[in-house]
């Protein structure tokens, strides 16, 4: 059994996720979750061109919401 199996899942993530989005509107730029999404976006975006049933827009909001996802739970 790896230690991956033994973590117990964390039940908070939309309470954290609303939290750090409340923050990054109300700072911008300057908070420090905003420029890691803001690439997650892009390298969805960019993804998304190249699968067609995705498309760009569906990309960027997959990879915008997996670089949150990896910047809250790590």
């Amino acid at each position: 059994m790896s230690d991956r199996d033994e973590r117990p899942k964390d039940p908070n993530l939309f309470p954290d996720a609303a939290e750090e989005l409340k923050d990054m509107i109300n700072e911008g730029l300057n908070h420090p979750s905003s420029k890691p999404v803001l690439k997650g976006a892009a390298v969805g975006a960019a993804a998304g061109i190249f699968v067609p049933v995705v498309g760009p827009l569906i990309g960027g909001v997959a990879g915008a919401g997996y670089a949150l996802y990896k910047r809250i739970r790590t």
